[in-house]
């Protein structure tokens, strides 16, 4: 709990004082999400998939010494994309043992759909990752099947929910991620919300759909700010909301609401 403190993602308040960075070390994903296009060169767009570069586990220790040199309420490494983090866990792994050689204290987080959490929880928790956001958009496989494309939506969900309990149980501090999709999850989204209570999250954090081009869902009708809170508050009643989210880019640097990943991308 006082490691929540200085997380901006888990804190009602830390977010105004305390600054995260992402490094995109994870390019591949596992599943398609028909809401999701990971392009990997947009400097003017904001939202989860995007980054103007991929880095080796090298290259971002070396970003997180020249961040940590500049940003001194940097508080939280992230793990975000562009891909999914367990795709990936070899990159995570080495980035993590890099920076902790330099900043013990430093917390560590990732993301993930959750498909492949049971196979790395231990390891996870092993190499000292405190916090975990796991993307469930339907606890109803049919549901599912709408969300995902190139995945067994079955398979997906037992995996989230088996990975999810695994991790809390052992202290691991877990927000659950929700976009919202209106005429697809909208309606489900509560019982989503009771599930991940039952089986331990911290807290939940509906997002509404973000238009990507290419993708299935991208002429989707748009949940207004006034429709996302009725629900959060709806969902309230189950678990803590999460109403700051920026639903941040996979290379952001800074304060939630001062997002400086420009300043720091490579010249080369």
């Amino acid at each position: 709990m006082e490691k929540n403190k200085t997380h901006p993602c888990f804190s009602e308040s830390g977010h105004l004082k305390y600054a995260r960075m992402h490094l995109p070390v994870a390019p591949e994903c596992n599943i398609q999400c028909n809401y999701c296009n990971r392009k990997f060169d947009c400097l003017n767009e904001s939202r989860p998939g995007v980054t103007s570069e991929i880095l080796t586990p090298q290259q971002a220790f070396e970003k997180f010494v020249l961040v940590k040199q500049k940003i001194s309420d940097l508080s939280v490494i992230g793990f975000a994309g562009p891909g999914d983090a367990l795709e990936n866990f070899d990159k995570i792994k080495e980035t993590v043992a890099l920076i902790k050689q330099n900043d013990p204290d430093i917390i560590f987080c990732l993301s993930t759909n959750g498909l492949r959490l049971p196979e790395f929880a231990q390891e996870i928790i092993d190499i000292g990752i405190t916090h975990i956001t796991v993307t469930i958009n339907a606890v109803d496989v049919e549901i599912g099947k709408l969300i995902y494309s190139g995945v067994n939506s079955e398979f997906l969900l037992k995996n989230q929910l088996e990975g999810l309990e695994y991790i809390t149980k052992r202290g691991i501090v877990c927000k659950v991620n929700i976009v919202a999709i209106k005429g697809i999850n909208d309606f489900h989204i509560e019982e989503v919300v009771k599930t991940a209570k039952k089986l331990g999250a911290f807290k939940t954090n509906i997002m509404p759909l973000i238009p990507a081009k290419e993708t299935k869902f991208y002429d989707l009708p748009l949940m207004s700010s006034m429709e996302l809170n009725e629900l959060r508050k709806k969902c309230s009643v189950y678990l803590p909301q999460m109403y700051h989210c920026r639903q941040c880019r996979a290379d952001a640097v800074g304060l939630l609401h001062h997002d400086r990943s420009n300043e720091f991308i490579s010249k080369n």
